[in-house]
């Protein structure tokens, strides 16, 4: 049998027909099995996501910076009258709207635009979880800093010095000298903290401790929710001169005044309170392995026999491929600090180096995870 085939190309015979016909049927089949794909089947949507995420994130980042989100939380409003009181192109003010809608953050009702709840709740000043501080946080400092990632990592330091010509102690003494833009750090650095800290102080079992110390403490919120989870518990935060007001408030505001004291200190210069367990939270990924080992011999000669140490900080998988969160913190911390993010096996051998023993690690599945060790 032969049968011509209209593309020119003359006629065919029966094996090739069905080769051709086998091909077709199959192929789809082929490219949908496990293992590495031909070139034919890879698509270019990951590479396509990843050129398009910084523009996301700077999308929000703008949108916080203007203060966008805190207007629209007062009144639904349109184009003109937003764009007149900040002093901004109309049209370039709608185009960053629709790309906050775009994002899921803005919701378009006729021509005025609202806050969806999660702005409401996470990117709105006056909420009590707002991020607003550490956006502005990424949006003025780290931003910058990623810009030099590859000088970073062909020097191995971070990049205060190339991009804001000086040191970050600098910056950080800047920025506490001010009290709205220390208010609005710590409080960025509060809720992101919050994020984490139930479930930190859930993930392992604390009960036997009787006084936590908690270094470099912040705004107090592991102290606040570990001595909610357990009603004997008393605490210390310990911070900068310039931390400790703040901290008081917040300790205030969540009943805990007379469960929580708060004492003035730098950890590695100042003596420790007294304390059956201590807590390191986001203070270890910031500094090289010497300065860590003075720190965890520090606290091991201050705890009693059968003392802890809660770490909180993101851990690495076995092989550091993951999860991708922890991959791009230790990134961030190579810019912007001394230090890096570390596998749960990497934690116990610097604690181990210290006397500590008794290691246990959870994943919390929140930004911190939760690391004891025993003395």
């Amino acid at each position: 049998m032969k049968i011509c085939v209209l593309n020119g190309c003359g006629p065919l015979s029966d094996s090739l027909l069905a080769t051709q016909i086998v091909y077709s049927l199959f192929l789809p089949l082929l490219k949908s099995m496990p293992g590495e794909p031909s070139s034919a089947a890879v698509e270019p949507r990951i590479v396509l996501e990843l050129i398009d995420a910084f523009r996301a994130s700077k999308a929000m980042f703008a949108a916080v910076s203007l203060g966008i989100f805190d207007r629209l939380e007062t009144a639904p409003e349109d184009v003109a009258a937003l764009a007149q009181e900040k002093g901004c192109s109309p049209d370039s003010v709608e185009q960053l709207l629709n790309a906050c809608v775009a994002l899921g953050l803005l919701v378009q009702d006729g021509d005025r635009y609202r806050n969806l709840p999660v702005a409401s709740r996470y990117l709105v000043r006056t909420s009590p979880d707002t991020l607003a501080g550490y956006i502005l946080y990424s949006e003025r400092i780290l931003y910058p800093l990623w810009g030099h990632l590859e000088d970073a990592v062909r020097q191995g330091t971070n990049r205060w010095e190339q991009t804001f010509h000086s040191k970050s102690s600098q910056f950080f003494g800047e920025v506490f000298s001010k009290e709205e833009s220390k208010r609005d750090f710590l409080a960025g650095m509060h809720c992101m903290g919050r994020l984490s800290s139930p479930a930190v102080v859930a993930a392992i079992d604390l009960s036997r401790f009787t006084h936590l110390c908690d270094l470099g403490g912040a705004t107090g919120h592991l102290a606040i929710e570990a001595c909610l989870r357990y009603p004997t518990l008393r605490a210390t935060l310990f911070d900068l001169p310039a931390v400790a007001p703040v901290a008081r408030r917040y300790i205030e505001l969540a009943g805990l005044g007379d469960r929580i004291h708060v004492q003035e200190g730098d950890f590695f210069s100042s003596p420790f309170p007294e304390g059956d367990l201590f807590a390191l939270g986001r203070i270890l990924h910031d500094w090289t392995e010497p300065k860590i080992n003075f720190l965890l011999e520090k606290i091991h000669q201050r705890l009693p026999a059968g003392g802890g140490l809660l770490i909180c900080e993101r851990i690495l998988y076995p092989n550091k491929d993951g999860p991708l969160s922890a991959n791009l913190q230790s990134l961030n911390m190579l810019v912007a600090t001394e230090g890096k993010e570390r596998t749960a096996a990497e934690y116990e051998a610097l604690l181990a180096r210290a006397g500590f023993r008794n290691f246990q690690a959870r994943h919390t599945g929140r930004p911190l995870d939760a690391m004891l060790a025993i003395k």
